[in-house]
C-alpha cells in the first residue's frame, strides 16, 4: 500500500510550450513499435520490407490518434460531441479510446496493405505484437495523470493506492502490466514461429478482450455514461469497456478457428 504522489502531468516546458508525460508515453510507444517492426522486417518471412516500416508506423500513428479521439467522443462523450462538434479537435483536454484507436488502426492497415499490395491480415499479424508496448505506456500515462482509477478496496491490501484518502485499485497499472507487458510477451513468443494468417491478430483480440473485461470489474466506470446507475450500463457491474471488448474476444476466437482450419485443409490437400 502506498499513497499516490502528486505528479505534475507536465514533464517539461519550453516557454509557453508544455510537454506532458502522457504525450511522451505515446511517443515512447511509437518509438518501440518502430524499433520492433524494423527488427521484425528483417526476417525472411516478413511481409513488409524494412524500407516500408517508416510508412507503416506513420499509418499506425495516424489511425491511433484519429481513431482514438473520435472513438472516445462517440463511445464515451457523445453528448459533448453533439452539443459542440468541434470538441473532437480539443485533444489537449484529454480523452482517447482504445477501441476507437483499434478501429482507426484497422482502417489504416487496410490502406497500407493496399498500398504495398500485401494481404490485409498478413500486415495486422506483423503489427499486432508491437501494439502492446504502446498500450502499456499509455496506461502508465493515465496513472501519472491520476485518471481512470479503480474502485475502492481494503485499506490493508498490499495493492491499495491511497488517492485523496481513499484506498483504490491502481487499475491503470493492472492494465499496463496485462495489456502491455504480458500481452506483448504472449504475442511476441507466439509469433516467433510461422503461424497461419490471421492467428496472431486473433490472439491479440482474444487476449486483450479478456484482460480488459477482467480489469473492468475493479475499474471505476465512466460516470457521464449513466449517472443514475453510477456509470454502469446494466446489472450494477456492466461497463462500456466490457461491452466493447466482448466482440473482440468473439471475433478473435472465430479468426483463430478459421486460421487453423484453413491450414489443416491445405495440409490435407498436400498429402
Amino acid at each position: 500500500m502506498f499513497t499516490y504522489p502528486d505528479i505534475d502531468p507536465i514533464a517539461f516546458a519550453f516557454g509557453p510550450l508544455q510537454v506532458r508525460w502522457y504525450g511522451l508515453m505515446y511517443l515512447g510507444g511509437f518509438l518501440l513499435a518502430w524499433l520492433g517492426t524494423r527488427a521484425r522486417a528483417k526476417r525472411p518471412d516478413s511481409p513488409i520490407s524494412p524500407a516500408s516500416v517508416d510508412d507503416l508506423v506513420f499509418y499506425v500513428a495516424l489511425g491511433i490518434i484519429l481513431g482514438g479521439r473520435i472513438g472516445y467522443m462517440l463511445f464515451y462523450n457523445l453528448g459533448s460531441l453533439l452539443d459542440s462538434p468541434l470538441t473532437v479537435f480539443k485533444v489537449w483536454e484529454g480523452g482517447m479510446s482504445f477501441h476507437g484507436g483499434l478501429l482507426g488502426v484497422l482502417i489504416a492497415m487496410g490502406l497500407f496493405a493496399r498500398h504495398i499490395k500485401q494481404p490485409y491480415f498478413a500486415v495486422t499479424d506483423f503489427v499486432a505484437p508491437w501494439v502492446a508496448p504502446g498500450l502499456g505506456l499509455g496506461r502508465i500515462g493515465n496513472f501519472i495523470n491520476g485518471e481512470l482509477w479503480g474502485a475502492e478496496t481494503n485499506s490493508d491490501a498490499f495493492w491499495a493506492v491511497i488517492v485523496d484518502g481513499v484506498p483504490r485499485h491502481a487499475s491503470q497499472l493492472y492494465e499496463a502490466a496485462l495489456e502491455g507487458l504480458v500481452l506483448f510477451l504472449i504475442l511476441w513468443g507466439f509469433s516467433l514461429r510461422p503461424r497461419p494468417i490471421p492467428a496472431v491478430s486473433a490472439l491479440f483480440l482474444i487476449c486483450y478482450g479478456i484482460f480488459r473485461i477482467a480489469i473492468e470489474f475493479v475499474r471505476l466506470p465512466d460516470l457521464h455514461l449513466n449517472e443514475v446507475a453510477d456509470g454502469y450500463l446494466a446489472f450494477g457491474w456492466l461497463t462500456m469497456g466490457q461491452v466493447l471488448s466482448l466482440p473482440m474476444v468473439l471475433v478473435g476466437v472465430m479468426l483463430f478457428w478459421f486460421a487453423y482450419r484453413a491450414r489443416a485443409s491445405v495440409e490435407r490437400r498436400a498429402q
